[in-house]
């Protein structure tokens, strides 16, 4: 279990890991920093242009849920592609006739639109097979052998299998040799949060020793929307009884918004508060970051450092949670 760190101050600033580097996103600015092949910190900022700014109604509590869930998926497919460009397979590799063909026919700034609009559908598309359509057929496959199953029970092994694939999807991640040192690098991304949150000069020595379990980390927000999903399918089938795979397929692909949004607010509701009920509730998703994070070495907290200096509001408190 992850060590127990308490703090006054909640920043809103979150993070991602990268190839050799560490996104920071704060309310103002976006920062990349990668370590290049050089060994030298490569640093890219933007300034974030809201949704809800623009749209209101996008900012409402369980709407702005999916579409922040959205905008994070789209900006960290893009800085995962920005920071694999510095780390190409094969340098000296010659390029592909369909490569050739699209940087021919296709501008540049399309180009990297189009692949990062398949990415995202891609993503999301295998995280709707995995952990709806799988378990959801899984379960059908095996009552097959058993037509007088009642319906809570299948409810109950759906959410058996939706937990265990996901534990297994994880674990199988983790044991992969260039994704352990992304999650080097998110483990040092949540070390500095840490740091920061504490109000400590943001130095090496100080984010060394700070957990590198975060309450608010995606890992987390994912077993939630996993977990929430298991009890509003259940819900829902509970009052409109389904049997047919295909049919529970589909409601259960329609409640994804809800089950995004719910999760979302749980999430802002449990990072302001730090009590027993709220330890015990985000106790498994901790717990699952023992697969998703490791301990960095001292170049990685230097990354994770520099991308979130630069994204610090120079307004105190702006970016309180």
């Amino acid at each position: 279990m992850a060590e127990k760190k308490t703090c006054g101050f909640r920043t809103s600033i979150g993070g991602q890991a990268l190839i050799e580097g560490v996104m920071m996103r704060g309310p103002e600015k976006q920062a990349i920093v990668v370590r290049d092949q050089d060994g030298q910190l490569v640093e890219k900022v933007e300034q974030l242009r809201l949704v809800k700014d623009r749209y209101p109604i996008l900012g409402v509590p369980l709407i702005r849920g999916t579409v922040n869930f959205l905008d994070s998926i789209v900006k960290g497919v893009k800085a995962l592609m920005y920071s694999a460009d510095f780390y190409p397979d094969d340098a000296n590799a010659q390029p592909s006739k369909l490569d050739l063909w699209l940087e021919k026919h296709i501008p540049s700034k399309k180009l990297e639109s189009m692949l990062v609009t398949l990415a995202v559908i891609l993503g999301v598309g295998m995280s709707v097979l995995l952990f709806m359509v799988l378990p959801t057929f899984l379960t059908g496959g095996l009552l097959h052998f058993f037509p007088g199953s009642t319906l809570w029970l299948r409810n109950l092994l759906e959410g058996v299998f939706k937990v265990a694939i996901f534990l297994i999807y994880l674990i199988a991640c983790s044991r992969t040799k260039d994704i352990y040192r992304v999650f080097q690098y998110h483990g040092a991304e949540h070390k500095t949060i840490f740091c920061y949150e504490a109000g400590l000069p943001l130095t090496v020595e100080n984010v060394r020793k700070q957990p590198r379990h975060h309450p608010r980390c995606g890992t987390s927000f994912l077993f939630v929307v996993i977990f929430v999903s298991i009890l509003l399918s259940s819900v829902v089938f509970g009052i409109w009884p389904i049997t047919n795979v295909w049919l529970r397929t589909v409601v259960h692909v329609l409640l994804l918004p809800l089950v995004v949004g719910v999760t979302y607010e749980f999430n802002r509701w449990v990072g302001r508060h730090d009590n027993a009920l709220t330890r015990v509730l985000t106790a498994p998703g901790m717990w699952m970051q023992n697969f998703t994070t490791n301990e960095p070495d001292d170049s990685m907290m230097e990354c994770a450092i520099r991308s979130l200096e630069l994204v610090i509001p120079e307004e105190k408190g702006k970016d309180s949670w």
